[in-house]
């Protein structure tokens, strides 16, 4: 069989599917004809640029359960370039059914992203996410990998409607949850509203992490323009994924590979969109373990300094009152960026080969209670995403200021300490419980070891006796994480955590707790000395598991200020064809 090379167009590297379908030999022909047995005609040998379309479709993960449909889409995109399509499966990280939480198993998808990418003949891959942790896997792994990547996201389902009013997935549940909880709704009444949330595919469509991660794509330069916004069930979002196909082709061979897009300019804009759009606290974790991929140099406290330079512009819940769909015809990320041009580096690359801001240039807005001008903003500046240190938290922790309640956002109450979850929900709803709206609630070994994995339970349920007072909200701390459609007075992320040793581990029920998120501090108002008593007598949990995915995961997962990545992952990788097989 003699093997034919198309031109490579000029300025362009070789293609690395020439290692494996270019070799004249054995290897060669073994690779070629495995394909052939699939129905592969030679033509797709000739030197066409080979695209892996990295699917993370899966019947668990009802978010990303259309991705089926928009990798047809793709393909067809790819055809039409010129490009040879191959799919492959990824992990699904379903957010709604996995336990015990999604976070735990992120880098785990990433890995395997990674190293399928790097195993197999891709010029380029086309990443399909759409649920909240593929999208930052996704990009971790091919950041990782070196090789040309683009993404596109499933995107939001439609909005939510029950009786006659907007309801968004996550910020609505947790409300009406609680309204449950305090007998201000009826079963009935949950159950209809239940059935009314979700009304199409698609991700999250308030401003949780999926909507929040598939913005800062956009904005990091690793998506198609006004690929974040679009309604699953849009059909331009068929046509925008065709274009990513075909974008995708381009890409093959050239030097835009996520390491030259993923700049710390591109990171900077990047925090200063998530600012303006209210974004999830979940954003400080991936864009931290993301730039640790590719050695790009990024801090927790970058995203306090350089989010309280823009107001929260997008008007959307948990932090406004509107969701995705709005945004999207209101004109979208395009619109936003095209008003924040002077608050952006104007020359970060992205997937197009064109700068973030040429990509927006000329974008209008069409509806300004979604998306308000600089001069009408939702919250002024400073009010996003704070950055909290003290004794408490000298590795920093997190609060979504937005989404809290302004009154607590200065608080000094006495601790209710929990050692678990369960230890606190065991008495959530006891009408004796020893709590006042004063409390500040604390539960801790909830983070990346203590769980394991940091799940999403930062915002936990109000104590029963509480709502029955018609409190809605109370300062509540912990090493967990909260979702991004969540709300609330909840300090999040605390820095080392409970498990390793952190101060929190230290805290007792009783002791004075000082919340001053002005001052960016966080304290218990106890005595080093008493502290350091506490520390002597303390003894480190025993650890979850002893083999597999999560033995690794606890010997090597990094703490909450430096992203909850493997220690061994950090770093700069290449692209370079393995060495063969046979």
């Amino acid at each position: 069989m003699t093997v034919h090379d198309r031109q490579q167009p000029a300025g362009t590297a070789p293609l690395r599917s020439r290692a494996w379908f270019g070799d004249g030999g054995k290897n060669g022909f073994i690779t070629r004809h495995a394909l052939r047995g699939m129905g592969r005609g030679g033509h797709n040998f000739d030197g066409r640029p080979v695209i892996g379309i990295c699917n993370t479709y899966s019947e668990l993960n009802p978010c990303n359960g259309h991705l089926q449909i928009l990798s047809a889409a793709v393909k067809r995109g790819v055809l039409q370039a010129g490009g040879f399509p191959l799919e492959f499966p990824a992990m699904s990280l379903g957010e709604p059914i996995m336990r015990p939480t999604t976070m735990l198993y992120r880098n785990l998808a990433a890995m395997e992203i990674e190293e399928q990418i790097r195993a197999n003949p891709m010029d380029a891959v086309v990443l399909l996410t759409g649920c909240d942790k593929t999208t930052p896997a996704a990009l971790m792994g091919a950041a990782s990998a070196g090789v040309p990547a683009i993404v596109f996201t499933g995107g939001p389902m439609l909005n939510g409607r029950f009786r006659g009013r907007h309801v968004g997935s996550g910020t609505d549940v947790w409300r009406m949850t609680e309204e449950l909880r305090a007998g201000t709704i009826t079963q009935e009444e949950f159950t209809e509203f239940e059935s009314s949330l979700n009304r199409s595919a698609g991700h999250c469509m308030t401003m949780g992490t999926a909507s929040t991660m598939a913005c800062l794509t956009e904005a990091l330069g690793m998506m198609v323009p006004g690929g974040s916004g679009l309604p699953a069930v849009d059909s331009r979002r068929s046509t925008l994924a065709e274009e990513t196909g075909s974008r995708a082709v381009a890409l093959a061979g050239s030097d835009l590979t996520p390491q030259r897009i993923m700049t710390r300019a591109a990171f900077e804009n990047a925090i200063r969109v998530n600012a303006a759009i209210g974004g999830s606290t979940n954003a400080v974790l991936h864009l931290l373990a993301l730039a640790g991929r590719i050695d790009v140099p990024l801090a927790l406290d970058d995203f306090d300094r350089l989010g309280a330079e823009l107001p929260l512009l997008v008007d959307l819940m948990p932090s406004g009152r509107f969701l995705m769909e709005e945004f999207a015809y209101a004109g979208g990320l395009p619109a936003l960026i095209n008003d924040l041009r002077d608050h952006l580096h104007r020359d970060t690359v992205t997937v197009t080969g064109r700068s973030l801001l040429d990509n927006c240039e000329g974008a209008e807005v069409y509806d300004r209670e979604v998306i308000r001008p600089l001069d009408r903003p939702v919250q002024p500046a400073g009010n996003g995403t704070a950055v909290l240190r003290g004794n408490l938290a000298p590795g920093g922790a997190v609060i979504k200021q937005s989404a809290a309640d302004p009154e607590l956002l200065t608080h000094t109450g006495p601790a209710l300490v929990f050692d678990s979850l369960e230890d606190y929900l065991a008495v959530a709803e006891d009408p004796a419980l020893d709590v006042t709206a004063d409390t500040v609630l604390v539960v801790r070994n909830t983070g990346p070891k203590g769980y394991p994995g940091m799940p999403e339970v930062g915002n936990v349920q109000l104590p029963k006796k509480l709502l029955d007072e018609g409190v809605r909200d109370m300062v509540r701390i912990s090493d967990a994480r909260m979702s991004g459609t969540a709300y609330g007075t909840c300090v999040l992320h605390v820095a080392p955590e409970a498990a390793v040793g952190g101060p929190l581990a230290l805290v007792r029920t009783g002791d004075r707790v000082r919340l001053d998120v002005p001052a960016r501090r966080l304290d218990v108002l106890v005595e080093d000395a008493e502290l350091a008593r506490r520390r002597a007598a303390w003894q480190p949990p025993r650890a979850h598991a002893e083999r597999g995915w999560r033995y690794l995961y606890d010997r090597h997962v990094t703490q909450a200020d430096t992203g909850v990545d493997l220690d061994f992952l950090r770093g700069a990788s290449d692209s370079t064809p393995p060495r063969q097989a046979f």
